[in-house]
């Protein structure tokens, strides 16, 4: 583990799987920031542009449920995702009320880009594992998170 000589951790810590996830996602989460950052992006714009691009456009009630993002929270990204060309907002045709969050052309293109950088990250993370091993772990995390 990066900041501290592991050899110095007495055993029961070191043996949690609780705390060595923490670490592993803290890890994870910096790493995947600092990669994002460098292409002037954030972890819920990639949230937002993925979401639009797998279900179709959508409400803004619609994005949180499927990002788990506050609506406080999703104004403030859709509204940067908009100034920057990569969504649109319209409002929608069954109820003009609400608004419907749509993926332009120049956030398919920062999407492929992040898809990218998102997969070298995951790529540099998971370096020490094997591909089955990468897989057979994922499938181990999906067990634990859907209980």
């Amino acid at each position: 583990m990066d900041e501290m000589d592991e050899r110095q951790t007495p055993d029961r810590l070191r043996g949690l799987p609780s705390r060595l996830l923490a670490m592993t996602s803290a890890r994870a989460d910096r790493m995947v920031g600092e990669r994002l950052a460098a292409e002037d992006a954030r972890k819920w714009h990639y949230a937002v542009l993925v979401s639009i691009d797998e279900f179709g456009p959508t409400s803004q009630a619609g994005l949180s449920r499927r990002t788990g993002i506050y609506r406080s929270d999703l104004v403030s990204v859709i509204n940067e995702l908009e100034q920057r060309g990569q969504v649109a907002r319209t409002p929608d045709p069954d109820d003009r009320r609400r608004n419907v969050v749509t993926l332009t052309p120049q956030g398919r293109r920062q999407l492929k880009r992040l898809d990218k950088v998102l997969a070298d990250a995951q790529d540099e993370l998971m370096a020490p594992l094997s591909v089955a091993e990468r897989a057979l772990l994922v499938g181990l995390l999906e067990r634990v998170l859907s209980r």
